[in-house]
């Protein structure tokens, strides 16, 4: 596993224009999107149309197609991936909820997020919409969510993209987890 400096170093060259440190990037952070993704699609359906590597795959299309990045750290990184991993499966299950893709939703486990007391699995479209709504409450709740859940960054690593300290974070977590859950239980 790559050190998180090299890391680091490459994404502040890749923000810089060298796109071969992007090129350099690539291998070092694969294993992490990989388990990031994997992690996603646990709790999917078997048989699930979407593998980790093509959910990976679709994460680094939209990575490529940045025309000019801005990383500061590697947990910006992860946090970017986390956020688009979060968007390529709310549109898949959009997708394949539709009539012409057979209808049907797809359920999502939210084991780690401890967002759901005593319920295993959330409908990912209401999730998505429970986010939306936190996020015209409270923009930094919602991106914290998609950082600590989607994203799997510690309390640390989620103050580092927020720009807050780690207390605000622990208390943004409680306040945004019960919001969440009178969303989803009612």
């Amino acid at each position: 596993m790559a050190k998180p400096h090299d890391v680091t170093a490459l994404l502040l060259a890749w923000s810089h224009g060298n796109a071969a440190a992007r090129d350099d990037l690539i291998p070092l952070v694969t294993d992490k999107l990989h388990d990031l993704a994997r992690h996603y699609l646990r709790g999917e359906r078997a048989g699930h149309t979407l593998q980790p590597t093509a959910l990976v795959n679709e994460v680094y299309l939209r990575l490529v197609d940045r025309n000019r990045v801005s990383w500061s750290d590697r947990a910006h990184f992860f946090a970017f991936a986390a956020s688009s991993m979060r968007r390529i499966l709310v549109d898949h299950a959009r997708a394949r909820r539709s009539g012409k893709r057979g209808g049907g939703a797809r359920r999502v486990t939210l084991s780690q997020a401890e967002v759901i007391s005593g319920r295993n699995e959330v409908d990912l479209l209401d999730l998505d919409r429970a986010l939306t709504a936190l996020g015209n409450l409270d923009e930094r709740q919602a991106r914290l969510v998609e950082l600590r859940y989607f994203g799997g960054l510690t309390i640390r690593e989620t103050a580092e993209v927020l720009g807050v300290g780690t207390a605000t974070v622990t208390r943004d977590w409680a306040t945004a987890k019960a919001f969440l859950y009178r969303q989803l239980s009612g």
